[in-house]
């Protein structure tokens, strides 16, 4: 069985309002940078959130996991990469890791679970039918 990887893989800078008084970034920032990890992906593979929407479901984070590893600082750059995770169940799992673009250091390694409401937030419990298509159009 052959097993396709998808990933995005991204470039952010650090901005002063995301660092603390020590010019180090706030902890809390890493979980924005995983969804523009998310959002770049959508971009790149056709599953953005707008659209996700438009075909009638919601698709909240009920799981977040980071390990932090070192910190990025004030002026650091860094590639954000985002991988999805293929599974059967009726949500969306990414596992991510990002790396400070001077020396490829890992900074933070983590992962993602979604789940898919619909419109009157009611869960899932079988893929809808619009991601059923995405995941055979990427080979899934």
């Amino acid at each position: 069985m052959q097993f396709k990887l998808l990933i995005n893989r991204t470039k952010l800078n650090v901005k002063f309002s995301e660092v603390d008084s020590l010019g180090i970034v706030w902890h809390g920032n890493y979980i924005r940078y995983l969804e523009e990890g998310r959002e770049a992906f959508g971009e790149e593979f056709d599953l953005k959130y707008l659209d996700i929407y438009k075909g009638g479901f919601i698709t909240p984070i009920v799981q977040i996991q980071l390990d932090y590893k070192l910190p990025l600082v004030y002026g650091d750059s860094m590639i954000i990469e985002t991988t999805y995770v293929d599974c059967e169940a009726a949500k969306m799992i990414y596992n991510y890791k990002i790396f400070r673009l001077t020396d490829n250091a890992l900074i933070i390694s983590g992962s993602s679970t979604q789940v898919f409401l619909n419109l009157n937030r009611q869960l899932m419990l079988t893929l809808p039918p619009f991601f059923q298509i995405w995941k055979k159009k990427h080979g899934l």
